[in-house]
């Protein structure tokens, strides 16, 4: 593993190379961020991040051997006192965390913990009911972006997850915010994110797939019948156009609504995202398949808004941050800023 075949000579590394940006981080009010990106940093398919006072190590390739995990938590325990080490095995199949932990660790692994992100708090969990910590921290510098242009803004925010770009953009000053997602568990953690930033004024969850929420806010008729079959009871919603929209969907997904395949068909969601922006608004897109191109990811988001939407004035990118290094330029996760007409 890594030039010496050692994880803790990998990490070791990877901190190193992170000195400055950890300072730099610190004095801006963040305590969460990546301290091992293994992909990219000679331990494939191993993470390692810092939670607030939590440094939670993930394996999705392999199970790491006693010997490997206990020298990541001395080499992180040198380095940052005070923090508690968990280690969550997630090489099954759908990315299941595997291991058990003590009965004294579950407990800490389930308790409650906020972290913070340029002064915006976040609730977190070691262990919970899923297998995706409540924060991406590679989402950072678009929660940054897209706070940074709210101000007085309205902001739809689409596969919100625990809200954390809605609770960003209401922070950062957006009069009204909608985060949309079908799991209403993410969304109650959404909604303490925002009591804990006192934004829940300004924040409404909407438990709804996506498909059906989406086209109704474009003024696109949801059918009750597709393909001949009745579809679920979904909620109705108002057409609306917002300022600020964020597309942020998984790789691939079905519903008897649609199908999320990012691969193949980003345009059966753009072609409704593109509805629900406001004139001269802004849209973000995300996708996270590594083997989409970006320059062929960027020419189907120019010839879909051309074709169904009002065209755009500008494509820019939001690249990740320091601690999710890419040496060769192409990082999995691609966000591109829309510009629209």
């Amino acid at each position: 593993m890594g030039e010496s075949g050692s994880i803790e000579v990998c990490l070791e590394r990877a901190l190193e190379r992170r000195a400055e940006l950890i300072r730099t981080l610190a004095a801006d009010g963040t305590d969460c961020y990546r301290l091992l990106h293994g992909t990219v940093e000679g331990a494939p398919g191993v993470t390692l991040d810092r939670y607030g006072d939590v440094a939670l190590l993930q394996s999705f390739h392999r199970r790491l051997d006693g010997a490997e995990v206990d020298a990541v938590a001395r080499v992180a325990g040198e380095r940052f006192s005070g923090l508690s080490f968990f280690y969550n095995d997630r090489s099954a199949r759908g990315s299941r965390v595997l291991n058990r932990l003590p009965e004294g660790q579950q407990a800490l692994a389930e308790a409650d913990r906020t972290v913070r992100e340029g002064g915006v708090r976040f609730r977190i969990r070691v262990r919970h009911r899923g297998n995706d910590p409540w924060l991406f921290l590679d989402l950072r510098p678009v929660r940054r972006a897209v706070a940074g242009e709210s101000a007085g803004k309205t902001v739809l925010n689409l596969f919100a997850y625990t809200c954390g770009v809605g609770v960003a953009a209401a922070v950062g000053g957006a009069r009204r915010v909608v985060n949309v997602d079908f799991a209403k568990s993410s969304l109650a953690v959404g909604t303490v994110n925002a009591e804990l930033n006192g934004v829940a004024d300004r924040t409404t969850e909407l438990v709804s797939d996506v498909f059906p929420a989406l086209r109704q806010l474009a003024g696109i008729r949801q059918p009750p019948v597709a393909r001949g079959r009745r579809l679920p009871p979904f909620v109705h919603v108002d057409r609306e156009r917002f300022d600020v929209v964020v597309l942020d969907p998984p790789p691939l997904a079905k519903s008897p609504f649609g199908v999320v395949d990012l691969r193949r068909d980003y345009q059966s969601l753009l072609k409704p995202a593109l509805g629900a922006v406001a004139a001269g608004g802004v849209l973000y897109c995300t996708n996270n398949v590594a083997a989409v191109d970006e320059g062929e990811w960027h020419d189907g988001l120019r010839r879909c808004a051309a074709k169904h939407g009002p065209g755009l004035t500008g494509l820019d990118v939001v690249r990740p941050g320091e601690d999710f290094p890419s040496p060769d330029g192409r990082p999995p996760l691609k966000v591109a800023r829309l510009e629209l007409a």
